[in-house]
């Protein structure tokens, strides 16, 4: 049997997944750890993790995912990479990592990069970059520069988290245009790295790797990794996409108009364009899409809210004894408005959709004689989905149709409440499917590898296992009020 291995390296877990390529089936997957992986927070508004924990867990779960499909390392065709986006490596001449990598949440650097958004105007960002610098990778190594002279002077080259991992695993130092345009290094005008930008905060060129192909061999896994992993020397690493690109390639969004989403610790609507647009508040993003080129664009159109998941995993642990299902059930209790409690998710860091404020999760409208559990669960639930559609219409506001949302059948997804309040609110059909970041993966290694001829030979066996269509409800008058209590905290 061959099979392809994917890979997503979350902020979480790190999940490791075997498809098989005649059939499409997972035949096995794992994650590790068990419990959440260590954020080091050093000091407010700081999060770091330590790159070896990545390539440790890595290892952990490919193991296991062979163990469990009962896989030869020879069966295994090729390894596709997916990653948390916006993190910041630095690795010195011997490739060893010089401090703590500097993840997605971090909102040390939005100064910076809002003194560059001011220095360098509005109209070379918006056009070239399609965002403000905002606190993406590059103004993250603006930081280190100013912050850490010392470990900046010793820096040869910066790394997204995957790039990492595939230097780990094949020796090979690279990167991808994908990659590069979500740290902002990536000029879409002369669709190469963006070095008005590397001039701006005096980084050298050499400081970015070689860009490979998204879809492609990338290196080839050396004998110490192969050892580690549990798979054969030579083995092609052939695919690396950033979680949200690559959670669209999943669930084959390739094309203009079509959205994907994701509701995990963060949550995220990620659109495809043909378009290099833009908001002009860069309160969502345009990133280059995975299967993106100069003559073929494909943009992503992305929104992220950085406090869904981690929201509710928050009241579960609060709540205690309750099952997140039993949460589920409890909140349909209540009827929507939640008896006009409302719970506004933004505290995991600065949120751009908030221009890169930091307003902390707040619960308004409590009142002690009425509300109690099931208010709580269900107004969670509504906040993280209202948050969604304040989002969904900048989104609209710069282009966007959004009539069908694919997703995961995973996280929060798994809520019945959680998508019908959803499409209510939003008009939108919600179609569901069996498939996750480690699986496209997977696939995108099948096609950098050849084992695909095609985009559809690669998603012919991917199969809908769910829809929910839009249906009649007060969603209106409770996202309405929400959205009063929201605007209310961003003016105080």
């Amino acid at each position: 049997m061959a099979y392809l291995l994917g890979i997503d390296v979350g902020s979480s877990s790190v999940k490791a997944s075997l498809l098989e390529v005649e059939t499409g089936r997972c035949a096995g997957s794992a994650y590790h750890p068990k419990t959440e992986q260590r954020i080091d927070s050093p000091r407010p508004g700081f999060a770091e993790q330590d790159p070896q924990c990545w390539y440790d867990c890595a290892r952990d779960a490919v193991r296991d995912a062979l163990r469990v499909a009962g896989a030869r390392a020879g069966d295994v065709k090729a390894v596709g990479i997916a990653y948390q986006m916006h993190g910041l490596v630095c690795v010195d001449q011997e490739r060893n990592v010089l401090r703590p990598a500097i993840i997605w949440c971090d909102s040390r650097a939005v100064p910076y990069g809002q003194a560059a958004f001011e220095a360098l105007g509005a109209e070379a960002c918006l056009g070239r970059l399609l965002n403000s610098p905002g606190n993406f990778t590059a103004a993250k190594l603006a930081w280190v520069k100013e912050n850490q002279p010392e470990i900046y002077a010793r820096i040869d080259k910066v790394m997204l988290p995957g790039d990492w991992l595939a230097m780990k695993l094949t020796g090979e130092t690279c990167t991808t245009a994908s990659g590069l345009s979500e740290g902002m290094f990536w000029d879409f005008h002369d669709e190469a790295p963006a070095r008005f930008l590397l001039d701006h905060w005096g980084f050298d060129p050499n400081l970015l790797a070689p860009i490979a192909p998204t879809f492609g061999v990338q290196g080839t896994l050396t004998p110490a990794a192969a050892a580690d992993f549990g798979l054969e020397t030579g083995t092609p690493v052939a695919y690396r996409g950033g979680d949200q690109p690559n959670n669209a390639l999943s669930l084959n969004v390739l094309n203009p108009g079509e959205i994907a989403a994701t509701a995990g610790t963060s949550g995220v609507v990620y659109g495809v364009t043909d378009r290099k647009q833009f908001d002009p508040q860069s309160r969502v993003n345009t990133f280059a899409h995975v299967t993106h080129a100069p003559d073929h664009p494909r943009l992503g159109v992305l929104l992220c809210i950085n406090g869904t998941g981690i929201l509710n995993a928050w009241t579960k642990r609060l709540l205690g004894d309750l099952s997140y299902k039993e949460m589920d059930q409890l909140a349909t209790t209540v009827p929507a408005g939640s008896d006009g409690l409302a719970v506004l998710p933004f505290g995991n860091g600065a949120e751009r959709v908030l221009g890169n404020r930091n307003i902390g999760a707040q619960i308004a409208g409590l009142d002690l004689n009425r509300h109690g559990r099931a208010h709580l669960c269900r107004a969670v639930q509504e906040g993280i989905v209202f948050s969604f559609i304040y989002g969904m219409e900048i989104m609209e506001g710069v282009g966007l149709e959004l009539k069908t949302i694919r997703a995961g059948f995973a996280n929060m997804f798994m809520s019945g409440l959680f998508c019908d309040t959803l499409s209510g609110t939003s008009g939108a059909r919600i179609e569901l499917y069996e498939t996750d970041g480690s699986l496209g993966a997977a696939r995108g290694a099948g096609l950098g590898a050849g084992c695909y001829g095609s985009f559809g030979e690669a998603f012919g066996t991917l199969a809908m296992k769910k829809a929910v269509e839009p249906g009649p409800g007060p969603y209106a008058e409770a996202y309405a009020r929400w959205k009063q209590v929201l605007e209310k905290a961003i003016n105080n």
